[in-house]
């Protein structure tokens, strides 16, 4: 989820060279590339990204919405979930894009300006979590697992003991607080004062409308699962269906105009912006599993699928906003061919509108 990726041996993978030409089939409009910098934050960043996408679609208006609202109030939900997991679960920087959908439901969202600016709390120009989290994740594994155990005294001679738990939010919370900033209970819009929530409200996103869709043959299709992954500690399913449907479904939805956000697998070079898998590979249903369950295909990255294009040779590739800041790619765009696509895609995240529900049963 941070930019530090493993080499992937080509005999899987193979990227390009050089920079190549691409003729652009569809393109949907996108707000500007964002760089999540020294964070993990990538699934924050695509989420919001394509958030702002469907705001542009539904009705033309241009938002900066904040990251680091989103960081601050899921890096807090996931530590509870942690401590009331007895530690038993995940504490770290990635996430998905389930996550900034239920913290918009669950506390909205504001926009960047309304919060400081990220990495300015610490001297840096952009996200930087390198000098907090390894302090947070300490912490919250302090809580969920600890040693900090004082003797019962209600039941005295009892060999029974409890953690000293009193607080612990609190200590959490300062520590977010203090590297992201205190997320705003009002604050100034255009000329109106609004909460997080009403001003979520006010986007014209029906946030219910959103669903994910996934391919694994370790559990029946067309029926929900959660996807077992590292970066994926909220229990909202996915919906399972064929591989070969899943593409039907995003290619008709970025040719009606729909943006689609993406979670799969990234790892190795992608400095030249384009991704591609070597020449005569098949990619089957068969395929995806073996490497999913002997650990080659993970999901590692969040990023936003926004266009079709071909190459000289007329092969087709997503056009894809990544959140590495303009530097890398073609000005922040990566070009991800259609099979890597298909052969890496952990799920895709998309408005039911761009879904028809006979895609959603068996033939």
């Amino acid at each position: 989820m941070i930019k530090t990726f493993l080499f992937i041996s080509l005999t899987l993978f193979c990227f390009a060279a050089s920079a190549q030409t691409f003729t652009t089939i569809k393109e949907n409009p996108i707000t500007s590339v964002k760089d999540q910098y020294r964070s993990g934050t990538c699934w924050d960043f695509a989420s919001l990204g394509f958030i702002e996408s469907e705001i542009l679609r539904i009705s033309g208006k241009t938002y900066d919405l904040c990251e680091m609202f989103v960081a601050n109030k899921d890096y807090m939900d996931c530590a509870e979930h942690h401590v009331r997991m007895h530690g038993f679960s995940q504490f770290n920087q990635g996430g998905a894009t389930d996550d900034a959908f239920e913290v918009i439901k669950k506390y909205g969202i504001c926009p960047e300006n309304a919060m400081p600016l990220p990495g300015s709390l610490v001297g840096d120009s952009l996200a930087n979590f390198e000098c907090f989290m390894p302090d947070l994740i300490k912490t919250v594994k302090y809580y969920g697992t600890g040693t900090n155990h004082s003797q019962n005294a209600d039941a005295p001679g009892l060999i029974y003991w409890v953690r000293t738990m009193d607080g612990w939010q609190d200590s959490v919370q300062h520590i977010i607080d203090r590297y992201i900033g205190k997320c705003p209970e009002t604050f100034e819009y255009e000329g109106k004062t609004y909460t997080p929530k009403t001003f979520s409200a006010s986007l014209g996103i029906d946030w219910n409308n959103y669903i994910s869709l996934t391919s694994f043959t370790h559990h029946p299709f067309y029926e929900n699962f959660v996807i077992e992954a590292l970066h994926k500690w909220r229990p909202r399913p996915s919906f399972n269906l064929p591989i070969n449907r899943l593409m039907s479904i995003l290619d008709r939805a970025v040719e009606k105009g729909f943006c689609v956000a993406w979670g799969g697998d990234v790892s190795g070079n992608f400095d030249e912006g384009t991704a591609q898998l070597p020449e005569g590979t098949v990619v089957t249903q068969q395929l995806r599993q073996k490497l999913w369950d002997n650990w080659t295909f993970t999901y590692d990255h969040v990023m936003v699928i926004f266009g079709i294009a071909k190459n000289k040779d007329g092969k087709k590739y997503y056009m894809v906003k990544n959140s590495w800041g303009k530097n890398y790619g073609y000005d922040g765009i990566w070009y991800m061919s259609e099979d890597y696509i298909k052969l890496n895609t952990t799920y895709i995240f998309l408005c039911k509108d761009a879904v028809k529900k006979k895609d959603l049963k068996a033939d």
